[in-house]
């Protein structure tokens, strides 16, 4: 994979700043919900479909998966609740 290819997968698209690595997180989710019918997915389930895709640690997926919930342990936004 070249240097520019890498790239494209950490840019954030214009219409809705999310990544390709974020757009695909987002895919497989969606994708293993329909096959549990709507239940809940396993986290480790889920990182073994985004591994089926692409090479990704599993802090970077944990990381990926914070963002979209909106939960940081080491948030350093002081506007968060608790840290005024």
């Amino acid at each position: 994979m070249s240097d520019s290819d890498k790239l494209l997968y950490l840019l954030p698209d214009v219409r809705d700043g999310i990544n390709r690595k974020e757009r695909l997180v987002l895919y497989c989710l969606t994708q293993t919900q329909n096959e549990f019918k709507d239940r809940n997915v396993p986290t480790i389930t889920l990182y073994g479909r985004v591994l089926e895709h692409i090479d990704m640690s599993q802090a970077e997926f944990q990381q990926i998966l914070s963002k979209m919930v909106g939960l940081t342990r080491n948030s350093d936004d002081p506007t968060r609740l608790g840290q005024l």
